[in-house]
């Protein structure tokens, strides 16, 4: 392998390296990360299009030990570069989706609008294009025998990379982190917002058979309907219900045994980092009061694996500094999050 002979993990992260400072290319990497600069839909604040640069280089300072897989990175991380034609198409829409959303806070009625009409359906259309695109990205790696992972970006960006693991590996569950049930039908007049990712799954993913949400706690009524109506497709562990729990006694472990009971043995993680509490990622687009540490969701992770699950794929979103130079609190959580999300998926 490229430099591994001469590689020191004890050393300083190399920025001539790729992700965490490893010495892999893709050829050699066991697991391929696809960067997805995109927020075209978000819905309050704008910055998650730069979170894959802004994880890249705050990766550099993650150290390599994890007492949970030890030597995990031997097994070879890769993240592809971001794509500039993608980041341009996001930061264009956005642009649109903006005279969009500021018309219906007005009050006003965007198919009364011809020229926001237009951009509605660029936008629509846009989106179908990103997903695609997607789609054959993670393809392409899961024909060349890699693991595969996304790194958003707006939670609307794993669409594709959940329909061609859906075609690769047949019937899974999805373990959602999220504070948001992002069930929504085209939010906005947006077929592919963030906020309509579950629902699109649900509607497009046949063999996603077991939807499990963890820490939901911003949701609507129509939301709400859904999961009640879901003939059990769809199980949410409410965060109100969780903490009410934990007040009176309950341990954290029994509550994340039921979590992976309802899972099952093939498993895909959606990881949006507003499922934490906002104080490690202040800068997230929609943040909510609530959510957990960060190791609460670690040991989560340690319990699904101890099941014997098979973790097929993940994608991790939603991480924004808030700035464009990417040195915050945010960055360096979803670096760290996204370390233990490629070592689960080696393990």
């Amino acid at each position: 392998m490229s430099g591994i002979n001469d590689f020191d993990p004890n050393s300083v992260g190399l920025t001539s390296n790729n992700i965490f400072g490893l010495p892999f290319t893709e050829s050699e990497a066991a697991l391929v990360l696809l960067p997805v600069p995109w927020e075209v839909t978000v819905s309050y604040r704008t910055g998650t299009a730069r979170g894959p640069e802004n994880i890249f280089n705050a990766a550099m300072q993650v150290d390599l030990f994890d007492p949970d897989v030890v030597d995990g990175w031997k097994k070879g991380f890769y993240m592809l570069p971001i794509d500039s034609d993608i980041k341009t198409k996001s930061d264009y829409l956005r642009q649109c989706a903006e005279l969009i959303i500021s018309c219906m806070v007005d009050g006003g009625d965007v198919s009364e609008n011809e020229q926001l009409s237009e951009k509605l359906k660029e936008i629509n259309e846009g989106g179908k294009v990103l997903h695609d695109w997607v789609y054959n990205e993670i393809t392409t790696r899961l024909k060349n025998g890699k693991k595969v992972g996304v790194v958003g970006g707006d939670h609307s960006t794993p669409l594709g990379c959940i329909k061609a693991l859906a075609d690769f590996h047949g019937d899974f569950g999805i373990l959602q982190i999220d504070a948001h049930a992002d069930l929504r039908i085209a939010y906005e007049g947006f077929t592919y917002s963030h906020a309509s990712i579950m629902y699109n799954v649900l509607q497009q993913v046949p063999q996603m058979k077991s939807l499990v949400q963890v820490g939901i706690r911003d949701y609507c009524d129509e939301e709400l309907e859904m999961i009640q109506q879901s003939n059990g497709r769809i199980t949410t562990f409410f965060d109100r219900d969780i903490k009410a729990r934990q007040y009176e006694g309950e341990t954290w472990k029994a509550i994340c045994d039921e979590v992976i009971a309802a899972l099952p043995q093939k498993v895909y993680i959606s990881f949006d980092i507003d499922g934490l509490d906002p104080k490690l990622c202040p800068n997230t687009g929609t943040p909510v009061p609530g959510g957990f540490e960060a190791e609460q969701i670690f040991y989560l992770f340690r319990l699904l694996r101890a099941s014997g699950r098979e973790l097929i794929g993940f994608d991790l979103n939603e991480v924004s500094s808030g700035n464009m130079s990417g040195d915050g609190i945010d960055s360096i959580t979803g670096a760290r999050v996204l370390f233990k999300l490629c070592n689960m998926m080696v393990a």
